[in-house]
């Protein structure tokens, strides 16, 4: 018999290398990221005024019009105490007009200054309230974090927290695969030398009949195969037809990225306020930037709890900025350039030329809440088409909902006739001639 080499002394050493990888590996996992305590060192309270009760009197009587570190309306008040005399401060806020009546110099110079602007009176505040705005706007400005408010950290500072990458962690595993592959190699040849030692002859896989030439020559699989193949290529092709025009889900970047969650949801703003046209018109109407610029004179940059891990503050700040583009306005002189630029909002909610859908009869008189047609606006960041608008959806909603006659004059007697008729309280839309043709076509 030939003499055969031991193999035996590699297969263990591969396995025992095999054993080290595994090891290292779960031990890698196994590791816990240092936890790097850091305390965050509490800004000294203001003297001369309680700085909490000065932050929620200056949001309920300031806010409108001042801002701390950035001028609107009004001039920035952060600092305001080291720029003017207590008892000024308190003639100022509490009737700025007789101080500018009276000629004094500093309060003329601010009036001039914010285009003289009249500031309101707040007689109602007591020193002590003024003392309190003062300690609040007297706080130091907070420094800006490195990494914006919100933002998910990435993956190389995740690596480092975590003392590995997880790039080292998958060149681990693939080594050890890879290891697999050759341990399995070296095996099955040993196998096949010791046979061949022993006189054993490994026997070879006889041909056998292709998998397609056994499947052709079976006429009754065919068959079904063909009918299933057709019966699936009707059911889709019927499927793809049938989503031709229609828009679900849709929702385009617009050129200036409005968010339906901040102004509905979190501002809690009616639908009607910005599109107030839908209450009188046919159509809901794209809200003038007019509107928009009611609140953002005064609101030229977002609040920091406002940021998202998918949109920063400075993301939503470059929003405002384009707005203000739009309309030409200067946050600075508070005042319009009137340099303004158009804004091509792309539309979303588009019915057929063949379709009659008016607003006002289905708000207005149906009292048919926005959030039926258009999903739950107040959670969306962009809007997108919420139903499919097809003819089958509005049928079933007339199907389904009940005329609301309660003090309309106009349906108290077809409501008497239809509702005897039927035999029922209320009606559908359906039973008072809601699904005849004309209703909703031309």
């Amino acid at each position: 018999m030939k003499k055969m080499g031991n193999h035996s002394s590699m297969t263990r050493k591969l396995c025992f290398s095999l054993a080290l990888m595994l090891t290292m590996s779960l031990s890698l996992f196994a590791q816990d990221p240092a936890a790097a305590a850091t305390d965050t060192a509490a800004p000294a309270p203001s003297a001369g005024g309680d700085t909490a009760k000065g932050k929620e009197l200056f949001n309920a009587n300031c806010a409108a019009c001042h801002k701390l570190d950035a001028k609107a309306t009004g001039p920035a008040l952060r600092g305001v105490a080291s720029k003017y005399e207590m008892a000024w401060l308190y003639k100022w806020v509490k009737n700025s007009s007789d101080l500018i009546k009276s000629g004094d110099a500093a309060a003329v110079k601010v009036f001039e200054e914010n285009n003289k602007a009249v500031m309101t009176a707040f007689p109602q505040l007591s020193n002590e309230d003024i003392d309190n705005i003062i300690a609040y706007t007297s706080e130091p400005k907070a420094e800006t974090p490195v990494a914006a408010a919100g933002a998910t950290p990435t993956a190389g500072a995740q690596n480092q927290e975590g003392g590995i990458s997880n790039n080292v962690i998958l060149g681990a595993l693939a080594l050890v695969m890879a290891m697999l592959v050759v341990l399995l190699f070296f095996v099955n040849n040993v196998l096949r030398k010791v046979a061949r030692a022993n006189g054993i002859e490994v026997e070879s896989k006889s041909p056998s009949m292709p998998i397609w030439k056994a499947f052709a020559k079976n006429q009754f699989l065919v068959l079904v195969s063909a009918i299933l193949l057709l019966l699936c290529s009707a059911y889709f092709v019927y499927g793809y037809l049938m989503q031709i025009g229609v828009d679900q889900e849709y929702a385009p970047i617009q050129p200036i990225h409005y968010s339906h969650k901040i102004h509905a949801g979190d501002n809690e703003i009616n639908c009607k306020y910005c599109h107030s046209a839908a209450r009188v018109s046919k159509n809901a109407g794209i809200p003038s930037l007019n509107v928009c610029m009611n609140c953002h004179k005064n609101i030229s940059e977002v609040a920091e709890t406002t940021a998202t891990p998918e949109y920063s503050k400075a993301f939503y700040d470059e929003q405002i900025q384009k707005l203000y583009a739009a309309v030409g306005w200067d946050k600075t002189t508070q005042s319009y350039t009137g340099k303004t630029q158009p804004v091509k909002w792309v539309r979303i909610h588009n019915l057929p030329d063949f379709v009659y859908f008016n607003h006002s009869q289905h708000v207005t008189v149906a009292g048919i809440e926005c959030q039926t047609c258009h999903g739950p606006v107040e959670t969306y960041e962009i809007q997108k088409q919420f139903a499919p608008l097809t003819m089958g959806w509005c049928i079933d909603c007339h199907r389904k909902t009940d005329v609301k006659t309660e003090g309309n004059e106009y349906y108290t007697k077809i409501h008497e006739e239809l509702s005897k008729k039927y035999g029922v309280e209320k009606l559908t839309a359906a039973q008072m001639g809601g699904l005849e043709c004309g209703k909703c076509h031309y």
